[in-house]
């Protein structure tokens, strides 16, 4: 597989991941059947892409991307779905998160 296809799954992974997390918002604690069953099998896709991203793109790189993207990812649904604003400071924070990410992935080498 080619780090662009493993860039194409992990994007996968980001997108499953925060429909799984929304999910579990959504599931009460577990208590309603068709979103817990829905988290669950959102998160086997995740988990699944994220481990055949990571056989072609470094692990750090993978793992940064995906959870950097997911918090930022459910931030903003919170956003949309909740009417949840954030504060100054978890703005500062999620966009310090974003500039990781950019610095890991553009700026990161490997020895």
């Amino acid at each position: 597989m080619k780090p662009f296809v493993g860039y194409i799954i992990l994007t996968i992974g980001i997108f499953t991941g925060i429909a799984a997390n929304s999910f579990a918002k959504i599931s009460d604690g577990f208590t309603k059947l068709t979103p817990t069953i829905l988290c669950l099998i959102l998160m086997c896709i995740t988990m699944f892409s994220l481990s055949k991203a990571m056989s072609v793109i470094p692990v750090g790189f993978a793992y940064s991307t995906y959870s950097g993207l997911t918090v930022t990812g459910v931030l903003v649904f919170a956003m949309i779905k909740y009417n949840q604003i954030p504060n100054l400071y978890a703005m500062i924070g999620i966009t310090l998160i974003v500039i990781g990410v950019v610095m890991v992935n553009y700026l990161g080498k490997l020895n």
